[in-house]
């Protein structure tokens, strides 16, 4: 399936040919033999309306099996036949960038096609049709300009042969033996698997058995012109098999998430800051930081993926950001899905920004609420793995209450794959405005304390953009700066310091634990051992070969609280553009570490609204109140770029925001938050 001149024929004859299957070409042994005439004079005849319904008649009436098919242009625009088409067998999509159909059609002297008429051009109802071809395909293969038919012949086998094996896309835990593997064979994960249980039985995380897909540049060119949108489904296509997300209903998911919640009608824009320097903002979605990218999906993901058997509710550590993100997020759901899933958000209440505690709070909602816990983030990211790991606790919740605890943290294979697309649809911004050509490489650097933003843009780079070096940016809690720098990770005699960056406060990187997975080639008893002796001794330190690999991919610096604020002002000064508190620690690290030979995309994770006192000082305005409220008002008025967010200030307009649970950093004081909630929201079994 695909438009007119997309090679549908001459693919499917060369398909059926490696095969061994008879080959139909549906305009010339279906429809010209019924009709007596040729298309293009039955179009002629009939006009374009009632061509239409005459080939999807003809189309209802065929039927055929252990064949290929080849559907003409505009079969796909008749439902009742696609739907009679779509039950026999397994449907693929020929994407083909339009400017190169269009190339095509005029080298073949075609001028006319089903669905145009006076006043519609070529390309306008070509764009028009893609809705067609995206509502019932199966599978898609990305197909460039310059591709042989037989490169595209061999990529639908492949495709077909994925689509068939869903088996084999099984994801292992970080911490497994490979010993164990071939024994585990009836403990298999899938991704619906690792979207609702989060963490693995032994601690670790689960990562694909069989690693990322890999783009081919032919495949990363032809997203260039593509929306942000669609790049995210063509890219998640390929990390979550049909099998878990049918592709249509993966469309839906991704349109939901993005097609009206962020501000930014390009949802992940590049700007250019200065000189070499550009910024990924990812600060347009409702709450205003990048976690919006994930937790707008992710609730969606896992309310597919769940059972209906039991209720869910899902647990959540947050350093900052991530509270109003899940919150938002889940509390988005349908109706229905609310009844059954929940949220619940442990923030360390003393060390957020007074915003982003007010978020928090004002984005509770009836399935969704924040829990201050008298500690920091490290003890409540600590706490929810120590109970998703205490099979008596979880055993009961499931048995008394009919509910299951599921995470909605970085640790969940489902948060990094939207950061990926953005990584990627980074790159591809920068080569769609002419910046660098396609292959050219680029830097990054990004505000890191948990280890996810920076692991999906290494993910991005093992997939095909070419990024030369990740940054990871610290600020004084630099516990990861000195890992990546010696390659010790040493937590004895730290304590975590309060900064103004506080969502990157952090000295347990959970993510980082993936990244050694992958450079020690999936070495899960090595990795078991690195993470018992961080608990047992607080540091490990990484063999030789190990910390070289390391540093091929990464280099880090961190940020002084003087240095950050500074770099505001400066930046504000010469371009009268805000970057908010994490932002200019990546900023001033890549200032120090870049070499100034490619551009450097830095992530602006959030926006300076969310941390408004310090955006003040470090802007020298003296406050004039302490209300959250009055700080984003007096920042408005200075007229800054980006302007002050939108949807922050409509949160914080709301009343009751002031309503919250704490309780003290006693893990059983947490565990009975949780029953209470359950009891309150779930129905409770007898």
């Amino acid at each position: 399936m695909g438009p007119p001149g997309a090679g549908k024929t001459t693919i499917g004859r060369i398909v059926g040919q490696k095969l061994d299957c008879p080959v139909i070409d549906i305009d010339d042994d279906v429809l010209e033999t019924t009709w007596n005439m040729s298309v293009s004079e039955k179009l002629q005849d009939v006009g374009n309306e009632q061509f239409l319904e005459e080939e999807g008649k003809a189309l209802l009436k065929f039927s055929a099996s252990g064949s290929v098919i080849s559907l003409t242009g505009s079969n796909p625009m008749h439902a009742a036949s696609m739907q009679h088409m779509k039950k026999t067998g397994i449907v693929v999509y020929l994407d083909v960038p339009t400017t190169v159909i269009m190339s095509r059609l005029k080298s073949m002297k075609v001028d006319r096609i089903v669905g145009q008429s006076l006043g519609i051009s070529l390309k306008d109802i070509l764009q028009f049709r893609k809705q067609f071809y995206k509502r019932w395909y199966d599978i898609r293969v990305l197909c460039g300009g310059d591709v042989a038919a037989e490169v595209v012949a061999e990529k639908v086998l492949d495709a077909v042969k994925r689509y068939q094996n869903s088996e084999l896309e099984t994801f292992i835990s970080t911490r497994s033996s490979r010993s164990g593997r071939s024994m585990e064979k009836d403990c298999h994960k899938y991704f619906s698997d690792v979207v609702t249980e989060g963490l693995a039985p032994d601690g670790g995380l689960f990562v694909p058995e069989r690693g990322l897909p890999k783009f081919t540049a032919g495949e990363w060119q032809s997203l260039i012109e593509a929306t942000y949108i669609e790049r995210a489904q063509v890219i998640l296509e390929r990390c979550i098999h049909p099998a878990d997300i049918p592709a249509s209903k993966l469309a839906e998911i991704i349109e939901t998430a993005y097609g009206e919640n962020f501000t930014c009608s390009k949802i992940a824009p590049v700007r250019h800051l200065a000189g070499n320097q550009f910024l990924l903002e990812l600060f347009h979605g409702p709450t205003a930081s990048f976690k919006d990218f994930a937790l707008q999906m992710v609730p969606h993901i896992f309310a597919y993926c769940i059972p209906r058997s039991c209720n869910y509710l899902v647990l959540v550590a947050t350093s900052g950001d991530t509270g109003s993100a899940v919150l938002d997020g889940f509390s988005r759901l349908h109706d229905a899905d609310k009844q059954r899933i929940a949220v619940m958000n442990f923030f360390p209440e003393d060390g957020v920004s007074p915003i982003q505690k007010s978020q928090m709070i004002g984005c509770q909602k009836e399935n969704a609420w924040s829990v201050g816990v008298k500690s920091d983030f490290d003890f409540c990211q600590t706490a929810i793995k120590q109970i998703f790991t205490n099979s008596d606790y979880t055993g009961f919740l499931t048995v008394e209450y009919g509910t299951s605890l599921a995470a909605a943290n970085s640790i969940n294979w489902a948060r990094l794959l939207p950061q990926i697309v953005y990584h990627a649809s980074a790159y591809l911004d920068l080569v769609h405005q002419a910046i660098i050509p396609l292959g050219s490489p680029v830097d990054v650097c990004i505000p890191t304390g948990n280890f996810g933003n920076i692991l999906a843009a290494l993910y991005a780079k093992m997939m095909g953009i070419p990024i030369r070096k990740c940054i990871c940016a610290s600020n004084e809690n630099n516990v990861l700066t000195d890992f990546i720098r010696a390659g010790v990770y040493d937590l004895r005699g730290r304590k975590l310091i309060p900064t103004f960056s506080p969502a990157v406060d952090i000295l347990k990187s959970s993510n980082l634990e993936r990244y050694l997975h992958l450079i020690s080639n999936e070495d899960g008893q090595l990795v078991t051992q690195l993470y018992n002796q961080l608990e047992n001794q607080g540091h490990f330190q990484l063999r030789k070969d190990l910390l070289e690999k390391l540093q091929q991919d990464l280099v880090a610096g961190w940020c002084s609280e003087e240095d950050c604020l500074a770099a505001i002002h400066s930046v504000y000064s010469t371009t009268g553009y805000i970057l908010d508190t994490h932002t200019a620690v990546a900023k001033v690290v890549a200032d120090r570490l870049q070499d100034r030979t490619c551009p450097i995309i830095i992530s602006s994770t959030a926006h300076y609204s969310k941390f408004a006192p310090a955006i003040l000082r470090a802007l020298r305005i003296a406050e004039i109140n302490q209300n959250p409220l009055s700080q984003l008002h007096l920042l408005s008025s200075y007229s800054p770029l980006p302007p002050v967010h939108w949807g922050l200030l409509e949160t914080l307009k709301k009343k009751g925001n002031e309503d919250h649970q704490v309780c003290a950093a006693d893990m059983s004081m947490l565990m009975s938050c949780i029953e209470t909630l359950i009891q309150n929201h779930f129905m409770k079994f007898f």
